[in-house]
């Protein structure tokens, strides 16, 4: 009896790159010969990019929604982020109030639908509040190198207040998933580390600054890449309140041209992308830190 040869990674690899080959092949014959749907796949670029005669190649509808929706995700990762780490803390806490606020906050917007966040602070912040501080008026009226940062940065005056809505509300739902990862994070540590710091005469914010923290971090870094690639996947749903970011401008698109495969399948390109930089940037760093840990070990 021959003994079992496990296969190599390799090897599966190409079956499987060859198994979804095969799978797109197929689909495309069934929606050619079946939905009898005419390709035009040559019209799709001038959609991503267009020829201006003052300023030359610039960006048309689907690079534009796609740079809206790397703002969009930059913004709310850069609130969630200190958001998720407050609540973390919060929840890892000795005391039993701080452990209810940061429980509350995180159980609270877990268990909420995103959608019904979106038109709370949608109706409420950009209808309510944002109005009283005046700020498309107050960026009209700044240097013009204010308002081409503003535009490049955030968003044109006119969708100011609906992108700093949708960027909230982003911010605070993911910051909630966010908080749970920092506490399980914290939570993974020995028991001997803390120990360790208790025996040199720390106090509990030292070994968090010079101890904890820093080991969780490392454990932190995969789940946090997943809760980023989540943000920029959970952006797609601001698209309900007119926010021009990469999903909307893609139903514009597939409305105004019936180009329906094209644009999705060109949407669903650009997503994955940017998802897959940030998948490929979180391994590198962890890499780096895992190098960095065994250095100093």
């Amino acid at each position: 009896m021959l003994p079992y040869r496990r296969p190599r990674w390799g090897q599966l690899d190409t079956i499987l790159l060859f198994f979804l080959v095969g799978l797109f092949i197929y689909l495309g014959y069934r929606i050619n010969t079946g939905l009898e749907y005419r390709w035009n796949w040559q019209v799709i670029p001038q959609y991503l990019v267009r020829h201006d005669p003052q300023d030359g190649w610039v960006p048309n509808l689907l690079v534009q929604g796609l740079l809206t929706t790397i703002r969009l995700s930059f913004w709310s990762l850069l609130l969630a982020l200190p958001m998720g780490l407050f609540a973390g803390l919060m929840r890892t806490s000795l005391h039993l109030l701080n452990q209810l606020i940061g429980g509350t906050y995180v159980i609270l917007l877990r268990n909420l639908p995103p959608l019904v966040l979106i038109f709370i602070f949608y109706f409420f912040i950009s209808d309510q509040i944002l109005p009283l501080l005046n700020i498309a008026e107050k960026i009209a009226l700044a240097p013009e190198w204010v308002q081409k940062l503003s535009l490049w940065m955030v968003a044109p005056p006119d969708q100011l207040e609906a992108f700093i809505a949708a960027v909230m509300t982003l911010a605070l739902f993911e910051g909630a998933y966010i908080g749970e990862i920092v506490r399980a994070g914290i939570n993974s540590i020995e028991t001997g580390q803390w120990e360790a710091g208790r025996a040199l005469g720390m106090r509990r914010w030292q070994l968090l600054q010079e101890i904890i923290l820093p080991q969780a971090f490392q454990r932190m870094i995969p789940p946090l890449a997943g809760q980023a690639i989540s943000t920029i996947k959970d952006s797609a749903i601001v698209s309900v309140i007119s926010i021009q970011e990469l999903t909307f401008q893609g139903m514009e698109l597939m409305a105004a041209t019936y180009l329906t495969f094209e644009v999705w399948i060109t949407v669903t390109l650009l997503y994955f992308v940017l998802t897959y930089s940030c998948s490929w940037l979180a391994g590198r760093l962890e890499v780096r830190l895992s190098r960095a840990y065994l250095k100093t070990c």
